[in-house]
């Protein structure tokens, strides 16, 4: 008799532009690799933004709050958000929603990809929920807008009690807190203070502080100095950008939104729509944050599967999308993935 898989229900949100693209190859990468781990997933898709509007009349429907409410987990493509204007961004919405107050972001080289910085591994850590992404913004008088700059020390101690926590378990030896507080004395400096507590109890970890603008140009000049950089809203995501350049880009990198109930996971770039349909989009952004996924809901083996997939077709090179010197299209790379899972010796 056939044992029963253990099945897991994700919450799918397909994205827009190159999104259904790299989400279906995503998911027949995750299939093929349950079918060989004993585990099955029960896709719960729906849409949001602009796709999700012409069909419902909302930017993010009911049922997909109900959804990611009750399966607690999600896996999101990109979806695109309005410049200047439009609707509110997706993402800020969900995360403000479900409050994933936590943005991990891992950078990491894939074997096969000459960069400048080889070997290199860090870790951003994001405060997810404040700063100047609370989006507080009101026009004063004509011609003048202010936006308020928020900061907490209920999120600023959440976000580094995170951090020194995922140090202290995954053998992590130093964190920087990442600020402007010699200008922003006030709402940078509580920041620091938060984490300076916080470090006091973790004193295995070394614990730094670097301004941002500073952080920037010693970023560029020696990334290898750092190993976990701990962040508020606005810098983060500023830093992940440039940190994944060192890797090869946005379409390499993954993304966890963390919370103590619910967690997304999602591609960090855009739904580049002018590729969109045309089989070109690379979809290892996405299928690192789902193996990300794959960790966060205990199921490793499928993950180490996954990722020895992954980095065995770029290490050998010969089905690479166009973004990192290749040929080949999007189902051709999920293919040569899937491939390479199945073949003799692979993990188990």
């Amino acid at each position: 008799m056939t044992a029963a898989k253990k099945t897991h229900r994700i919450t799918l949100i397909p994205g827009d532009g190159i999104g259904p693209e790299v989400s279906g190859a995503v998911v027949k990468i995750l299939e093929a690799a349950g079918a060989a781990t004993g585990l099955a997933f029960d896709w719960h898709p729906y849409d949001a933004g602009a796709n999700a509007f012409e069909k419902t009349g909302e930017y993010i429907p009911k049922v997909l709050y109900d959804s990611i409410e009750k399966n607690r987990v999600a896996l999101k493509g990109p979806v695109t958000t309005p410049v200047g204007g439009g609707f509110t961004s997706i993402n800020v919405t969900l995360r403000k929603k479900f409050e994933l107050f936590a943005n991990f972001r891992p950078v990491k080289n894939l074997p096969g990809l000459k960069t400048k910085y080889p070997g290199l591994d860090l870790v951003i850590v994001r405060e997810n929920m404040e700063d100047l992404y609370a989006g507080l913004e009101h026009e004063v008088v004509p011609g003048v807008v202010q936006a308020l700059k928020i900061i907490t020390e209920k999120g600023s101690t959440r976000i580094a009690k995170f951090a020194f926590d995922y140090a202290r378990k995954h053998g992590r030896k130093k964190i920087h807190a990442i600020h402007k507080a010699n200008i922003m004395k006030l709402s940078d400096g509580l920041f620091l203070r938060c984490c300076q507590t916080v470090a006091k109890e973790f004193p295995e970890v070394a614990y730094h502080e670097h301004i941002v603008d500073n952080t920037c140009m010693q970023l560029v000049m020696n990334p290898y100095q750092y190993d976990i950089l701990l962040t508020e809203n606005l810098y983060g995501d500023i830093l992940s950008d440039l940190c994944s350049a060192f890797v090869g880009g946005l379409g390499l990198v993954p993304g966890a939104n963390l919370g103590t109930e619910c967690a997304i996971f999602e591609a960090v770039h855009g739904s580049a729509p002018d590729i969109a349909g045309k089989d070109m989009a690379n979809p290892t952004a996405l299928l690192q944050s789902a193996v990300l996924m794959l960790h966060h809901i205990d199921e490793p083996a499928t993950a180490e599967r996954v990722q020895a997939g992954l980095e065995q077709v770029y290490r050998e090179g010969k089905t690479l999308t166009k973004d990192v010197g290749g040929t080949s299209g999007t189902k051709a790379f999920a293919d040569a993935v899937v491939a390479a899972m199945e073949a003799p010796g692979a993990a188990a």
